[in-house]
This record gives structure tokens, C-alpha cells and sequence, in this order.
């Protein structure tokens, strides 16, 4: 088992910048490739990052390429997603995935969620 605990949401204008974290506690993190997604309102989740357990591969979404960068650390259990150059359609409820494989947590298939973060973008 796995548990994770997203944090670092809150309120920015449009053009700023956050860093969210996902803390995870059980099983050994550094053998689980990590992901983040997002959920607006009245629309379906979708798939944002995802790296390794290694780091050595990172995949985007087209949405934020350039803009959001995923890490880990491994020492720390802990995957982040910094994100800039905020605007009005990144607002959504983020939330980190886990799985042992990372197709699966690209195919948004992950064995593991968090219960997410609020991200808010004011215009």
C-alpha cells in the first residue's frame, strides 16, 4: 500500500507560480513511477506529468509542456510539480498517482491516488 498527500494548492493570479507537493508513506517510494492530473470542474480528469522511479523519463501533456516541471526526490518520499505561468484554465483539483509501472500511470490506470489539491487562477 501506498498513501499519498498532495499540498502546496491555493489562490494565484494569472502569470504566477506554484509548487505542489505529493508526500508518499508505505511501500518503498523510489520502486514507483509518479504522475500528477487535474480534474476542473464539470470536466473529465486528465493526465498532466508523469516521471520514473528513476527520473530518467518524464512525459507532459501538451497543455503544459514548457510551462510545469515534474521532480521527485526519493530521499524525501515526495514527487513535485512546479508550475508558471499560471492562467485561468490550469484552475483544477491536482492530484498525484503512483504505480509500479509507468504506462499505467500515463494511461491514468495508477493503483494508487491521492485526494488532491486545490489549484486556483484568478484572471
Amino acid at each position: 500500500q501506498v498513501q499519498l498527500v498532495e499540498s502546496g494548492g491555493g489562490l494565484v493570479q494569472a502569470g504566477g507560480s506554484l509548487r505542489l507537493s505529493c508526500a508518499a508513506s508505505g511501500r518503498a517510494f523510489s520502486s514507483y513511477a509518479m504522475g500528477w492530473f487535474r480534474q476542473a470542474p464539470g470536466k473529465e480528469r486528465e493526465f498532466v506529468a508523469a516521471i520514473t522511479w528513476s527520473g530518467g523519463h518524464i512525459y507532459y501533456a501538451d497543455s503544459v509542456k514548457a510551462r510545469f516541471t515534474i521532480s521527485r526526490d526519493n530521499a524525501k518520499n515526495t514527487v513535485y510539480l512546479q508550475m508558471k505561468s499560471l492562467n485561468p484554465e490550469d484552475t483544477a483539483i491536482y492530484y498525484c498517482a503512483a504505480d509500479t509501472l509507468f504506462r499505467l500511470v500515463v494511461r491514468h490506470e495508477s493503483d494508487y491516488w491521492g485526494q488532491g489539491t486545490q489549484v486556483t487562477v484568478s484572471s
